[in-house]
């Protein structure tokens, strides 16, 4: 048998009001994990998201033979090996459902002295890993994939890594990410250009763990020789996860909402100043720093939301809040228009056709494009969607039960797991009227 099967039931007529915390940001607790077991001394993470994703890279690790102890929910210590301290493990690395972890470890993995195989689930075995070979092969790495470049990938170890100079052809955050911690083991300098700015928790946490980057007219650079060194990581919560509340309160009726210590990275904000520029009634408050990354809360209350051209400037800094953003579009007045997209066609599922096909299901006007959509705002009926096993598609598709007229079915939501556990509990205590079917696959 393969794993249960999820549905969720959302009946109409909810709203969401009160305080709450979102799980911290998956993001920074797969960069926490990876960093503080390669680091000298131990480590202290507070706040660590303990969904599959993460859970799937401190195993990883655990595997290759670093200590991990968990004192109590959400509280890592992580005894450092440092950068030569890491061993083969017994069995391919299980990653399950998490592009982060594959991408990321392959470039740690790179400069190893061992073989290693990284093997995931049915989606991630879909995901494209040749723009993370090509590069890591330009190093010296020596790697193989599937016939059409995609997962399981085999490590060769015992490669001397150089350093590259690397204009990266997409905006993409684990690229960027996967050649820097490879470039841990190069002997040379690797420097890294964007085409547009990408989520930067990497330059931050390689800072924290006293690795700092030089940038140098738009080239970020990292040194060779660099060693990190452990401390104390404060997880704030996880913007993406917040922006299913943030929609939800927006367009639900006499709602009222503030969610608390939200990792607001500018390189990750773009959600919040689509919203803005949407008309949401959204306020920041109580700005301040955690483990070098700002946090603040966030208050949002019931909006009178318009259609806009979303500017190709803000994509890459909200590119995994689309599914909830587009749910936003269509209980907007007009139209909406994405554009410069196309990343979204390669994510845990193709997210233009997911959501393109749920929000028509929901009898929305959504035309999906090459690299984008258009959603013609209206208000949403009730329906049965399909999340096609992608957890933020889930979640999405969840909160337009607030605007809709009938009840929301949602199938396939089991992936929720990977990156928001108890989601359901959360929403249903501030006011959503969800709850959950469970069921075998055969």
């Amino acid at each position: 048998m393969q794993p249960d099967s999820i549905t969720f039931l959302v009946q109409p007529g909810g709203t969401l009001r009160g305080t709450a915390r979102v799980p911290g940001d998956k993001s920074i607790s797969h960069r926490a994990i990876m960093l503080g077991a390669v680091a000298e001394g131990t480590t202290r993470i507070t706040g660590f998201l303990e969904a599959e994703d993460c859970l799937a890279t401190m195993n990883a690790f655990r595997a290759m033979g670093v200590t991990i102890a968990r004192p109590e929910p959400g509280h890592l210590l992580v005894q450092g090996v440092g950068l030569h301290g890491l061993r083969a493990a017994a069995e391919p690395l299980y990653l399950g459902n998490s592009g982060t972890s594959m991408r990321l470890l392959a470039g740690l993995l790179a400069g190893q002295p061992f073989d290693s195989v990284l093997t995931g689930d049915a989606s991630l075995s879909r995901r494209p890993m040749q723009r993370i070979t090509e590069p890591l092969r330009r190093m010296g790495a020596r790697l193989d994939t599937s016939p059409t470049g995609t997962a399981p990938l085999r490590i060769h170890g015992g490669a001397q890594l150089q350093g590259i100079r690397y204009a990266l052809p997409v905006a993409s955050a684990q690229v960027k990410s996967c050649l820097l911690l490879a470039g841990l083991y190069a002997t040379s300098a690797t420097c890294l250009r964007e085409p547009a700015p990408t989520r930067d928790h990497t330059e931050r946490m390689l800072a924290a763990f006293a690795c700092p980057l030089r940038r140098d007219d738009g080239w970020i650079c990292l040194e060779p020789g660099a060693k990190p060194i452990a401390g104390a990581i404060d997880v704030p919560g996880d913007l993406s996860s917040a922006a299913f509340f943030l929609v939800g309160a927006a367009i639900a009726e006499d709602a009222e909402l503030t969610l608390e210590h939200v990792g607001i990275n500018p390189t990750r904000s773009g959600v919040l100043e689509i919203l803005q520029r949407m008309g949401a009634d959204l306020e920041i408050l109580n700005p301040g720093e955690a483990g070098g990354e700002p946090v603040a809360d966030i208050r949002i209350r019931s909006s009178r939301l318009h259609g806009i051209d979303i500017p190709e400037a803000l994509v890459p800094l909200a590119i995994d809040e689309f599914p909830a953003l587009l749910v936003a579009a269509a209980c907007a007045e007009g139209e909406t228009r994405l554009s410069g997209a196309a990343e979204l066609r390669v994510k845990e599922s193709d997210r233009i056709d997911a959501m393109a096909e749920g929000l028509k299901a929901l009898g929305i006007d959504a035309r999906p494009t090459a690299d984008g959509m258009v959603v013609r705002g209206g208000r949403p009926q009730g329906g049965t969607v399909a999340s096609r096993g992608d957890h933020r598609i889930a979640m999405a598709l969840s909160m337009a039960a607030l605007r809709a007229d009938g009840p929301v079915i949602v199938t396939d939501c089991a992936n929720v797991n990977t990156s928001f556990p108890n989601f359901a509990v959360l929403a249903r205590s501030l006011g959503l009227p969800i709850s959950t079917v469970s069921g075998e696959r055969p």
